[in-house]
């Protein structure tokens, strides 16, 4: 059973995949949508759970530092919900620092400003999904 990763954002959110075996996570795509249309988002989601046959989604839930729970993260509170009243079942995973983490990678890999704008979004969702993974096995 294949797992989507999100990390959502105010008008992006970053889709990852795992395995059929739920070991490894491999991004797949950066939605874009009109600011804080999540309704839109959603839409632009289905085609990705239809397509790797999607029953569970690890959503990033962005955190502070201090581990309180902010606008944002009640944003990805209120979209988990609306995930689950399309059956899924939703997971929502500490996110802080993935988006950095996934920064310095591609900063490593000498990934260029321009390029690393494009595909940030789908490495955090990575790490959310992959730290998910990791915990499970």
């Amino acid at each position: 059973m294949r797992i989507l990763g999100l990390d959502l954002g105010g008008r992006t959110c970053g889709v990852a995949v795992s395995d059929i075996m739920g070991m490894i996570a491999r991004p797949v795509a950066t939605i874009r949508f009109d600011e804080d249309n999540y309704d839109s988002c959603l839409d632009q989601l289905d085609k990705y759970i239809k397509e790797f046959q999607i029953k569970k989604i690890v959503l990033g839930l962005p955190k502070h530092m201090n581990g309180d729970v902010g606008i944002r993260g009640e944003i990805s509170i209120a979209f988990k919900k609306k995930l689950e009243e399309k059956e899924m079942d939703v997971v929502l995973w500490d996110e802080r620092l993935t988006t950095v983490a996934a920064n310095r990678i591609l900063i490593s890999a000498d990934v260029s400003r321009k390029k690393r704008k494009q595909v940030i979004d789908q490495m955090a969702a990575v790490g959310i999904l992959q730290n998910y993974l990791d915990s499970q096995n």
